[in-house]
């Protein structure tokens, strides 16, 4: 994790995969159902699609210290199938600023997944507070992502 003025964390987590990239690709690109798997993700609905970009509808909840904390996000996101890249930022939200990546690439053993976040909270939110919950809801994001496609590879 990385601190920024103003606010703003830049977050990264990576881990290595023993699946092929189109396994994670498939997973990460079923933007409907990705709150079926991805902890603390309420819902995730494909508001439009042009070519290779998509605009995409999430709601986060999750209970901190006691309290219930949601965030609510439409996303512009770009797919970038031929280098395995994902980026997205937020056109409107609960959040000041709000984007990233998701990145596979190829290894000896399978893939390797990096998720990137640049997060900005808005006024009155402790981002200083929540910054060790995002960096472990981040890794829990990845596992969901990985137990995933591995799931769908056990069916087919």
């Amino acid at each position: 994790m990385e601190r920024l003025p103003g606010g703003c964390r830049r977050l990264a987590v990576q881990l290595r995969l023993d699946l092929e990239p189109e396994a994670i690709w498939a997973v990460l690109t079923d933007y409907d159902r990705l709150s079926d798997f991805i902890p603390n993700l309420k819902t995730s609905r494909l508001l439009w699609r042009r070519d290779a970009v998509v605009g995409l509808e999430q709601e986060g909840s999750q209970r901190f210290m006691g309290m219930q904390f949601k965030a609510r996000v439409q996303l512009e996101l770009t797919e970038h199938p031929e280098e395995q890249t994902l980026s997205f930022v937020m056109l409107k939200g609960d959040f000041r600023r709000f984007e990233g990546a998701w990145k596979i690439s190829r290894h000896d053993s399978g893939s390797s997944l990096l998720y990137e976040l640049t997060v900005q909270g808005c006024v009155g939110m402790p981002i200083g507070l929540i910054e060790q919950r995002l960096q472990e809801d981040l890794a829990a994001n990845l596992r969901a992502v990985q137990m995933e496609a591995h799931r769908r590879q056990n069916l087919s």
